[in-house]
């Protein structure tokens, strides 16, 4: 790890001396990318730069034990700085863990009614309330896309962005099969039923990532349509545009324009097809490079919300808590901490998938 560290420095301080060049501050281009260089590997520095001199106060410390009048003073002062060595040691570690490039992007998030018909398009849209209540606490905004109503309520599909700080470090663990078990609205019996919605989050991607020829697209126009098909608009403003070669298609109809909803379906494929690309990139490599928590593939069942026991877990990491209620309410917080958490401690582990 100091071998490490120590390399990183030195990249550092010639990083710093570049910045001084007038050939760069002459250079935009060549400014701003060594400059953001440079910024990424500022707080490791700063970190390294407090433990050595936290290591040199404790080696001075080590001597002043064997002067009788300091003794008992530098025994003190030996211990304090020991436990704020260690520490500084784990906080270099977690530094050092490969940042994912996708944490500062926004997201695009659909979430499903999968196995229990209606009463599982009811679930899509309580999860849907409960990502939307999250995000209004974190500050963020979200702007729907896509919205196909169930017949009895909630959505059999909804996709939407969520656009803010860091919206993708944490909501990227909800990708994956959600199971809900609670008594329908429907049943006479009072019988606890087993329904499932499933959730699929997308970093945001940008033209740069991926390009799309326009004659690789078949595109529709159509009425849009609420609940139970009945049309919301009399004008053909929804799109959907199919991208041929993968079959993968897409569909918008929230706007009345129907060059906005164009506009927001092409950014829908767009992140559709990277994430395809990408999943396929994964498969090939091996489960090393998939997510040390999971795969994000919508067939895993993540979490389960119980209600008549308040209580929703998390089995990925064998994590329950027994405030249901305050979860659906937008309280995520302390599972995505909790996840987060092991998360961090699978990659300083180096563990994978395949090894946990």
């Amino acid at each position: 790890m100091f071998e490490r560290l120590e390399s990183i420095k030195e990249k550092y301080d010639t990083l710093k001396m570049e910045l001084t060049k007038p050939e760069v501050l002459n250079d935009y281009n060549k400014l701003k990318t060594l400059s953001k260089e440079q910024s990424d590997l500022e707080e490791i520095v700063n970190k390294y730069n407090e433990y050595q001199e936290t290591d040199k106060s404790l080696q001075e410390a080590y001597l002043l034990v064997n002067d009788e009048e300091m003794k008992e003073m530098a025994l003190q002062e030996v211990e304090t700085l020991k436990e704020k060595l260690e520490t500084l040691k784990k906080e270099l570690e977690i530094l050092l863990v490969p940042k994912d490039e996708n944490d500062g992007k926004n997201v695009i998030m659909e979430i499903r009614g999968a196995a229990g018909g209606d009463e599982a398009n009811i679930f899509a849209g309580d999860l849907f309330r409960m990502y939307t209540y999250y995000a209004e606490a974190n500050g963020w905004k979200i702007e729907v896309l896509n919205a196909i109503e169930g017949t009895s309520g909630g959505y059999s599909q909804i996709e939407c962005m969520i656009k803010g700080n860091n919206v993708y470090s944490k909501l990227k663990y909800e990708s994956g099969s959600h199971r809900v078990q609670r008594v329908p609205l429907t049943e006479t019996q009072g019988r606890v039923h087993t329904s499932t919605a499933t959730v699929l989050v997308m970093p945001e991607v940008t033209d740069v990532d991926i390009e799309i020829k326009e004659s690789d697209l078949k595109i529709d126009v159509y009425h849009s349509s609420g609940a139970g098909g009945q049309s919301v608009n009399t004008s053909n403003s929804a799109v959907r545009i199919t991208h041929i070669p993968t079959g993968v298609a897409v569909a918008c109809q929230t706007e009345r324009s129907q060059l906005k909803n164009k506009e927001n379906a092409m950014r829908l494929l767009k992140i559709k097809l990277h994430d395809e690309l990408k999943q396929k990139q994964e498969q090939e490599l091996g489960s090393e490079r998939k997510s040390k928590i999971g795969t994000g593939d919508r067939s895993e069942k993540i979490r389960t919300y119980n209600y008549p026991q308040n209580r929703v877990t998390d089995h990925r990491i064998n994590f329950s808590i027994m405030e249901l209620d305050r979860v659906m309410d937008g309280g995520l917080e302390p599972i995505i901490e909790a996840l987060i958490n092991e998360d961090m401690r699978l990659k300083l582990a180096g563990e994978t998938l395949d090894n946990k």
